[in-house]
């Protein structure tokens, strides 16, 4: 298992930016690391992950350009940096791991952290 910690959320304005961390422990690391979303009354979705080896990254289409997802091996830590946000990026947002591969769907990650709310005014 590998325990994942959200921190980062808050309040930005339209156009601001956010830079989400999730801190990674546990005696086994993870293949892929990502991030997905869920708004009131939607679906979660996926927004970035990124190999914990290769660096690979792979995003949602609608964040392309706009969020930057990278990972720091020495401290456990993928970020998320989010610029030129917008009032439908307001989610909460969860860091979540992956043992068995795969990139985009919520079924193929295992744990999960508790999430941080992100709020963009308009």
């Amino acid at each position: 298992q590998v325990q994942l910690v959200e921190s980062g959320g808050g309040l930005a304005q339209a156009g601001g930016s956010l830079r989400l961390s999730c801190a990674a422990e546990g005696r086994t690391l993870p293949y892929i690391l990502g991030w997905f979303r869920q708004a009131p009354g939607k679906e979660r979705e996926f927004v970035a992950a990124i190999g914990w080896i290769d660096r690979r990254a792979y995003y949602a289409d609608f964040v392309k350009g706009r969020f930057t997802i990278s990972r720091d091996l020495g401290k456990n830590i993928v970020a998320l940096q989010m610029d030129n946000l917008k009032p439908e990026d307001t989610a909460v947002y969860y860091c979540a791991a992956s043992r068995i591969g795969g990139t985009k769907l919520a079924a193929e990650y295992g744990d999960w952290g508790q999430g941080t709310q992100v709020t963009v005014s308009s």
